[in-house]
């Protein structure tokens, strides 16, 4: 399965915008429910450096309105713009839930 790991960094002034842009292609994706991918997507505690990661087919992702409207624009919102790149899982851990 292949995993894609996207980087950026947005000004201060966008954080907001783009973590509702983020939000609004969850939205969308939770109404959709399209198949063949996971996708998470983190800020980290700086509050504008932004994680996505995209595991296996992400052809149903970029066909969402939601998505398409959020990477348009991405480039507009960045300090340090998107760098794409691939991983591989060294290890997995996911724990019981109570």
């Amino acid at each position: 399965m292949s995993r894609m790991v996207v980087r950026y960094r947005v000004r201060p002034e966008c954080a907001e915008l783009n973590e509702q842009l983020v939000r609004e292609v969850f939205e969308e994706l939770d109404a959709v429910r399209p198949g063949g991918f996971t996708y998470q997507s983190m800020v980290l505690a700086d509050g504008v450096t932004f994680l996505h990661v995209v595991d296996g087919d992400t052809a149903g992702l970029g066909e969402l309105p939601a998505f398409q409207r959020f990477a348009w624009t991405v480039g507009e919102r960045c300090d340090d713009p998107p760098e794409q790149t691939t991983a591989r899982v060294v290890g997995r851990f996911e724990g019981r839930t109570s």
